[in-house]
Protein backbone atom coordinates (compact mmCIF):
# COMPACT_ATOMS: atom_id res chain seq x y z
CA UNK A 1 0.00 0.00 0.00
CA UNK A 2 1.12 3.33 -1.06
CA UNK A 3 0.33 5.14 2.03
CA UNK A 4 1.94 8.75 0.85
CA UNK A 5 -0.43 8.51 -2.46
CA UNK A 6 -3.15 7.77 -0.57
CA UNK A 7 -2.57 10.62 1.82
CA UNK A 8 -2.06 13.09 -1.56
CA UNK A 9 -5.28 12.08 -2.87
CA UNK A 10 -6.89 12.47 0.39
CA UNK A 11 -5.17 15.94 0.70
CA UNK A 12 -6.03 17.10 -3.29
CA UNK A 13 -10.27 15.77 -2.20
CA UNK A 14 -10.20 17.44 1.10
CA UNK A 15 -8.56 21.07 -0.09
CA UNK A 16 -10.05 21.00 -3.25
CA UNK A 17 -13.49 21.28 -1.55
CA UNK A 18 -12.27 23.73 0.84
CA UNK A 19 -11.60 26.00 -2.21
CA UNK A 20 -14.81 25.27 -3.60
CA UNK A 21 -16.57 26.19 -0.41
CA UNK A 22 -14.04 29.14 0.33
CA UNK A 23 -14.69 30.76 -3.27
CA UNK A 24 -17.80 29.30 -4.48
CA UNK A 25 -20.08 27.75 -2.31
CA UNK A 26 -20.21 30.18 0.54
CA UNK A 27 -21.36 33.35 -1.15
CA UNK A 28 -24.31 31.03 -2.47
CA UNK A 29 -25.48 29.58 0.72
CA UNK A 30 -27.96 31.69 2.59
CA UNK A 31 -27.38 32.94 6.12
CA UNK A 32 -27.71 30.51 8.82
CA UNK A 33 -27.88 27.60 6.54
CA UNK A 34 -25.41 25.03 7.90
CA UNK A 35 -22.80 23.56 5.60
CA UNK A 36 -24.22 19.97 3.98
CA UNK A 37 -21.93 17.15 5.60
CA UNK A 38 -19.89 16.45 2.40
CA UNK A 39 -18.71 20.33 2.76
CA UNK A 40 -18.46 20.62 7.00
CA UNK A 41 -16.18 17.21 7.13
CA UNK A 42 -14.03 17.56 4.03
CA UNK A 43 -13.09 21.04 5.70
CA UNK A 44 -12.23 19.52 8.96
CA UNK A 45 -9.76 16.67 8.21
CA UNK A 46 -8.18 19.33 5.62
CA UNK A 47 -5.88 20.93 7.80
CA UNK A 48 -5.40 17.62 9.92
CA UNK A 49 -4.00 15.71 7.00
CA UNK A 50 -2.20 18.80 5.21
CA UNK A 51 -0.09 18.71 8.53
CA UNK A 52 0.36 14.95 8.53
CA UNK A 53 1.68 14.92 5.21
CA UNK A 54 3.63 17.76 5.35
CA UNK A 55 5.35 15.98 9.00
CA UNK A 56 5.58 12.33 7.40
CA UNK A 57 6.93 13.96 4.08
CA UNK A 58 9.81 16.04 4.93
CA UNK A 59 10.11 15.54 8.18
CA UNK A 60 9.80 12.04 10.14
CA UNK A 61 8.11 9.20 9.64
CA UNK A 62 6.73 5.98 11.63
CA UNK A 63 7.95 2.44 10.36
CA UNK A 64 7.08 -1.25 12.21
CA UNK A 65 9.58 -3.45 12.05
CA UNK A 66 8.51 -6.96 10.71
CA UNK A 67 11.49 -9.29 10.97
CA UNK A 68 14.48 -10.15 13.03
CA UNK A 69 17.20 -9.03 10.27
CA UNK A 70 18.02 -6.29 12.56
CA UNK A 71 18.46 -8.34 15.63
CA UNK A 72 19.84 -7.52 18.49
CA UNK A 73 19.34 -3.41 17.63
CA UNK A 74 15.62 -3.66 16.65
CA UNK A 75 13.30 -6.21 17.67
CA UNK A 76 9.96 -7.17 15.54
CA UNK A 77 7.23 -5.27 16.91
CA UNK A 78 9.66 -2.28 17.57
CA UNK A 79 7.75 1.23 15.83
CA UNK A 80 10.76 3.62 14.67
CA UNK A 81 11.19 7.36 13.41
CA UNK A 82 13.09 8.10 10.73
CA UNK A 83 14.41 11.19 9.85
CA UNK A 84 13.37 12.03 6.47
CA UNK A 85 15.14 15.18 5.49
CA UNK A 86 18.73 14.28 6.90
CA UNK A 87 19.97 12.78 3.52
CA UNK A 88 18.20 15.58 1.74
CA UNK A 89 14.79 17.27 0.82
CA UNK A 90 12.51 14.88 -1.86
CA UNK A 91 9.59 15.33 -3.50
CA UNK A 92 7.10 13.34 -2.00
CA UNK A 93 5.45 10.14 -3.78
CA UNK A 94 8.61 10.15 -6.83
CA UNK A 95 10.86 10.50 -3.98
CA UNK A 96 13.32 12.96 -6.47
CA UNK A 97 15.94 14.66 -4.16
CA UNK A 98 15.70 18.68 -4.72
CA UNK A 99 18.29 19.49 -1.95
CA UNK A 100 21.22 17.71 -0.44
CA UNK A 101 21.82 18.28 2.78
CA UNK A 102 23.80 15.48 3.98
CA UNK A 103 25.32 11.98 2.70
CA UNK A 104 24.96 8.26 4.46
CA UNK A 105 28.01 7.44 6.83
CA UNK A 106 29.40 4.16 7.74
CA UNK A 107 27.33 2.46 10.40
CA UNK A 108 24.05 4.72 9.79
CA UNK A 109 20.86 2.69 10.05
CA UNK A 110 18.87 3.22 7.01
CA UNK A 111 15.37 3.18 5.63
CA UNK A 112 15.16 2.54 2.09
CA UNK A 113 13.18 0.89 -0.88
CA UNK A 114 14.11 -2.51 -1.91
CA UNK A 115 15.98 -2.70 -4.95
CA UNK A 116 13.78 -5.31 -6.31
CA UNK A 117 10.55 -3.89 -5.77
CA UNK A 118 10.46 -0.38 -4.65
CA UNK A 119 6.83 -0.06 -3.03
CA UNK A 120 8.41 -1.82 0.02
CA UNK A 121 10.86 0.08 2.45
CA UNK A 122 13.33 -2.31 4.10
CA UNK A 123 16.02 -1.63 6.73
CA UNK A 124 19.13 -2.09 7.27
CA UNK A 125 22.92 -0.78 8.16
CA UNK A 126 24.93 1.01 5.93
CA UNK A 127 28.17 -0.78 5.26
CA UNK A 128 30.00 0.57 1.89
CA UNK A 129 29.71 3.89 0.31
CA UNK A 130 30.15 4.41 -3.29
CA UNK A 131 33.92 3.23 -4.49
CA UNK A 132 34.31 1.31 -1.01
CA UNK A 133 35.50 -2.39 -1.92
CA UNK A 134 33.37 -4.51 0.50
CA UNK A 135 34.24 -8.02 1.96
CA UNK A 136 32.83 -10.25 4.58
CA UNK A 137 34.82 -13.69 5.14
CA UNK A 138 34.24 -15.70 7.77
CA UNK A 139 32.51 -13.86 9.49
CA UNK A 140 34.46 -10.82 9.55
CA UNK A 141 33.88 -7.64 7.69
CA UNK A 142 37.05 -5.53 5.26
CA UNK A 143 36.22 -2.35 4.23
CA UNK A 144 38.96 -0.93 1.86
CA UNK A 145 41.71 -3.68 2.80
CA UNK A 146 41.16 -3.03 6.58
CA UNK A 147 39.53 -4.97 8.38
CA UNK A 148 36.53 -3.64 10.88
CA UNK A 149 36.92 -3.76 14.44
CA UNK A 150 35.03 -6.36 16.42
CA UNK A 151 34.96 -7.48 20.15
CA UNK A 152 33.32 -10.40 21.89
CA UNK A 153 29.98 -9.34 23.83
CA UNK A 154 28.35 -12.92 25.28
CA UNK A 155 25.56 -14.97 23.86
CA UNK A 156 22.40 -14.12 23.13
CA UNK A 157 19.53 -16.65 22.17
CA UNK A 158 16.38 -15.66 20.45
CA UNK A 159 13.22 -17.14 18.97
CA UNK A 160 13.22 -17.32 15.00
CA UNK A 161 9.57 -18.83 14.43
CA UNK A 162 7.57 -20.97 16.05
CA UNK A 163 9.47 -23.22 19.06
CA UNK A 164 12.98 -22.76 17.03
CA UNK A 165 15.56 -21.36 19.79
CA UNK A 166 18.56 -20.06 17.59
CA UNK A 167 21.70 -19.19 20.02
CA UNK A 168 24.30 -16.31 18.33
CA UNK A 169 27.34 -14.85 19.49
CA UNK A 170 27.17 -11.33 20.36
CA UNK A 171 29.84 -9.11 19.26
CA UNK A 172 30.60 -5.38 18.95
CA UNK A 173 31.32 -3.85 15.72
CA UNK A 174 32.94 -0.37 14.88
CA UNK A 175 32.11 1.33 11.83
CA UNK A 176 33.71 5.01 11.64
CA UNK A 177 32.45 6.49 14.88
CA UNK A 178 29.77 4.01 15.70
CA UNK A 179 29.94 1.16 18.00
CA UNK A 180 26.73 -1.30 17.44
CA UNK A 181 26.30 -5.14 18.09
CA UNK A 182 25.72 -7.60 15.87
CA UNK A 183 24.81 -11.60 15.55
CA UNK A 184 26.70 -14.34 13.98
CA UNK A 185 26.34 -18.10 13.99
CA UNK A 186 29.38 -19.89 13.66
CA UNK A 187 27.88 -22.74 11.88
CA UNK A 188 26.02 -21.10 9.17
CA UNK A 189 28.12 -19.72 5.77
CA UNK A 190 29.00 -16.16 5.39
CA UNK A 191 27.36 -15.99 2.43
CA UNK A 192 24.86 -18.54 0.74
CA UNK A 193 25.86 -18.26 -3.25
CA UNK A 194 22.71 -20.36 -4.05
CA UNK A 195 20.51 -17.36 -2.89
CA UNK A 196 22.63 -14.27 -5.04
CA UNK A 197 20.17 -13.00 -7.50
CA UNK A 198 21.10 -11.03 -10.74
CA UNK A 199 21.42 -7.71 -9.72
CA UNK A 200 23.02 -4.07 -11.56
CA UNK A 201 26.69 -4.24 -11.11
CA UNK A 202 26.68 -8.05 -10.19
CA UNK A 203 30.20 -7.91 -12.13
CA UNK A 204 31.47 -5.64 -9.12
CA UNK A 205 31.09 -8.95 -6.57
CA UNK A 206 32.82 -11.87 -6.41
CA UNK A 207 31.34 -14.86 -4.39
CA UNK A 208 32.87 -18.72 -2.92
CA UNK A 209 32.77 -20.58 -0.34
CA UNK A 210 34.48 -18.22 2.38
CA UNK A 211 32.36 -14.88 1.36
CA UNK A 212 32.08 -12.32 -1.35
CA UNK A 213 33.76 -8.99 -1.96
CA UNK A 214 32.20 -6.09 -3.83
CA UNK A 215 32.95 -3.07 -4.73
CA UNK A 216 30.27 -0.21 -4.54
CA UNK A 217 29.35 1.52 -8.03
CA UNK A 218 28.91 5.70 -7.58
CA UNK A 219 25.39 6.51 -6.10
CA UNK A 220 24.91 3.67 -4.80
CA UNK A 221 25.53 2.13 -1.03
CA UNK A 222 25.78 -1.05 0.76
CA UNK A 223 23.90 -2.40 3.18
CA UNK A 224 23.66 -5.72 5.53
CA UNK A 225 21.42 -6.34 8.43
CA UNK A 226 22.96 -6.99 12.21
CA UNK A 227 21.77 -10.33 12.69
CA UNK A 228 24.08 -11.48 10.15
CA UNK A 229 23.03 -14.80 9.30
CA UNK A 230 19.71 -14.35 8.88
CA UNK A 231 19.58 -11.13 7.06
CA UNK A 232 17.81 -10.84 2.88
CA UNK A 233 20.57 -7.93 2.17
CA UNK A 234 23.05 -6.08 -0.36
CA UNK A 235 24.54 -9.40 0.01
CA UNK A 236 21.89 -11.26 -2.38
CA UNK A 237 20.21 -8.32 -4.14
CA UNK A 238 22.08 -5.80 -4.44
CA UNK A 239 23.86 -2.12 -3.81
CA UNK A 240 20.55 0.52 -3.00
CA UNK A 241 20.57 3.33 -5.07
CA UNK A 242 21.14 7.05 -3.99
CA UNK A 243 17.09 7.95 -5.47
CA UNK A 244 16.09 4.74 -3.16
CA UNK A 245 17.12 6.44 0.28
CA UNK A 246 14.08 7.21 2.26
CA UNK A 247 16.09 8.08 5.38
CA UNK A 248 17.92 7.68 8.99
CA UNK A 249 16.34 5.86 11.66
CA UNK A 250 17.27 7.60 14.84
CA UNK A 251 14.78 6.57 18.10
CA UNK A 252 12.47 3.74 18.98
CA UNK A 253 9.16 4.88 19.98
CA UNK A 254 6.89 2.36 21.24
CA UNK A 255 6.94 -0.87 21.52
CA UNK A 256 3.57 -2.67 23.13
CA UNK A 257 5.61 -5.73 24.57
CA UNK A 258 8.70 -3.97 26.19
CA UNK A 259 7.99 -0.30 27.20
CA UNK A 260 11.48 -0.26 28.20
CA UNK A 261 12.24 0.17 25.00
CA UNK A 262 10.38 3.58 24.32
CA UNK A 263 12.69 6.44 23.36
CA UNK A 264 16.01 4.15 22.76
CA UNK A 265 18.04 6.00 19.98
CA UNK A 266 19.25 3.50 17.26
CA UNK A 267 23.04 3.03 17.49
Amino acid sequence: MNFALIMFLLLVATGAIWLLDHFVLRARRAAGRPEPWWVEYPKSFFPVILVVFLLRSFLVEPFKIPSGSMLPTLLIGDFILVNKYTYGIRVPIVNRKIASINFPRRGEVMVFRYPENPSLDYIKRVVGLPGDKIAYRDKRLWINGSPVKMEPDGEYTYVESGPNFVSAQRLTETLGDRHHAVLVQRNVPSVHPAGVRMFPFRENCAYNETGFSCTVPPGHYFLMGDNRDSSSDSRYWGFVPEANIVGKAFVIWWNFDDFGRIGQVIK
